[in-house]
């Protein structure tokens, strides 16, 4: 769809229409920001129906497009392919701002702000956190880093998607936030996997007793997730995006060596559990 209507707020271009990406970019038009689209695969663009937007039959056209790009996409090598070989940068207008709101080590984001200063555009990471649900709930939690005039630029852009939007510091850090986030969202899937199995032992009923966990001081994001964003059918899918998050925090951990081994150790343990409790908080409700 093509939009021609004038408008006062900023145009965004937007890369990246998966499971997080399409509500976010369509929480951004339906806001009405002037909507730039392009995807490799021209059927991901069904994912915006109903929405207003422009798409572009390449990266260059939507950059030249933009006052803002974001990009939401699977790895650091994807952004860094769109950014060169893709003619994202080359394109971009200067003064204008990228902004990467995928999973990925700081040092990516860095390398990436690096490659943008001969443009002259400021870039800034800003990852999310809530899941698909969240998402479409536009409650996501969004983790910035980078400069605080260019994050103060695209907060109403962000706002229109996140329940709250938090600055972090310099450019990096809104990954590291998220690794860490994520890491002990892992953590607490394991002490729900002990504590269990330590219940079932003795013989205590369950039912009430996640009841009790969901009412008191025990509650946590990991708890309450199982339903609404982490189901049976769901829970192998997110095993593996838990893993690839773990290697990511693992490499962006290396400088404290060994200090990080109980946590990489307790957190991969929660994610490969990951399915036996879905399947056992489901059987309880």
């Amino acid at each position: 769809m093509t939009t021609t209507q004038r408008s006062a707020h900023p145009t965004v271009g937007f890369v990246g229409l998966g499971d997080q990406g399409a509500p976010i970019a369509a929480a951004i038009a339906d806001a009405g920001y002037p909507l730039q689209v392009w995807a490799r695969r021209p059927a991901s663009l069904k994912a915006l129906t109903g929405v207003p937007f422009t798409a572009h039959a390449t990266v260059a056209a939507l950059a030249a497009a933009s006052d803002i790009v974001a990009l939401c996409l699977p790895e650091d090598s994807d952004n860094l392919e769109v950014a060169t070989t893709g003619g994202l940068l080359a394109h971009m207008r200067r003064g204008s701002v990228l902004v990467n709101h995928g999973t990925g080590t700081p040092r990516a984001m860095q390398q990436l702000a690096e490659l943008a200063v001969p443009y002259g555009i400021e870039v800034v990471d800003a990852p999310v956190s809530g899941g698909r649900a969240v998402a479409l709930a536009r409650q996501l939690t969004t983790i910035v880093g980078g400069q605080e005039a260019a994050v103060d630029r695209l907060r109403p852009v962000f706002n229109t998607f996140s329940k709250r939007v938090i600055h972090i510091g310099a450019i990096g850090s809104g990954q590291s936030g998220k690794l860490f986030n994520n890491t002990l969202m892992m953590m607490n899937h394991q002490n729900l996997i002990e504590i269990l199995a330590l219940a079932e032992e003795l013989g205590l009923p369950l039912t009430p007793l996640l009841e009790v966990f969901r009412s008191g001081s025990a509650t946590s994001f990991a708890l309450e997730a199982f339903g609404p964003a982490i189901t049976v059918e769901n829970s192998a899918h997110l095993t593996g995006l838990e893993l690839i998050d773990m290697d990511l925090f693992s490499t962006a951990t290396e400088a404290v060596g060994s200090a990080r081994t109980n946590v990489v150790r307790r957190a991969v343990a929660g994610a490969n559990g990951l399915s036996g409790l879905a399947a056992l908080i489901e059987d309880k409700r």
